[in-house]
This record gives structure tokens, C-alpha cells and sequence, in this order.
């Protein structure tokens, strides 16, 4: 799983969860090895890890606007995604602006935890 826009949380293992337009169907209890970039390796480059695996523990399905209906529920969400000074809104625009989507997406929300000890 590639953490190419959060890179630095994940060795710092500041961020908990992650949420994606896809992986709809991963499984919870799986295993799963945090990369920098997984896709657009150019000739010569080759996948870098970050860490050992992290273990998948909750996954669900949620629109992306659901961090701006609770302030509670947001800003707890966007500490966990590893992003302590932004609000639920800028982080909101952020991810759509880098994903290509809405506010109204429904988006996969992935919770995991680190498997090894730094």
C-alpha cells in the first residue's frame, strides 16, 4: 500500500488510518507492506518499504463529508491520518484536490496498526 503523500507519518507511525477512492474489497486481519510509491516506478527504481507490515483492523465504507458533520468524530479522524494541525475541512479539500473527487465520494476508510517495534 503506497503512502507516497504521508510517507512521514507512517516511519513515525503517527498516522492510524488511511482512506482510499478504492480497496473496496480488502479484507480485515490482512497484512499489508507500507511502500513510498507502488506504481510509476520509473526503469532502474525499485519499491521502497517503509517498516515491516501493518495489520488491517477496521475497514468501511463513508462519505468523505461525514468528518465535517461531527467536529468531534473530524478532528479525531484527521489526527489519525496524520495530519494534527489541519482541520477536518482543509483536510477534506486536500484529499479531494489530490484524488480527483467530492466531498460526497463515499471512500474507504482503513484503520491499521504497526506489527513491529521501531
Amino acid at each position: 500500500m503506497s503512502f507516497a503523500m504521508t510517507t512521514q507519518q507512517v516511519r513515525a507511525r503517527t498516522k492510524t488510518v488511511t482512506r482510499r477512492v478504492g480497496w473496496k474489497d480488502l479484507p480485515r486481519r490482512t497484512w499489508v507492506q507500507p511502500v513510498v510509491k507502488g506504481q510509476g516506478l520509473k526503469r532502474g527504481e525499485s519499491v521502497e518499504k517503509i517498516g515491516g507490515p501493518i495489520r488491517i483492523v477496521n475497514i468501511r465504507r463513508e462519505r468523505l463529508d461525514a468528518l465535517l458533520e461531527d467536529e468531534t468524530y473530524g478532528r479525531a479522524e484527521v489526527i489519525a491520518e496524520g495530519f494534527p494541525d489541519m482541520t477536518p475541512a482543509e483536510f477534506l479539500a486536500m484529499f479531494c484536490q489530490h484524488n480527483d473527487c467530492k466531498p460526497s465520494t463515499r471512500v474507504t476508510r482503513i484503520e491499521f496498526e504497526y506489527t513491529e517495534t521501531k
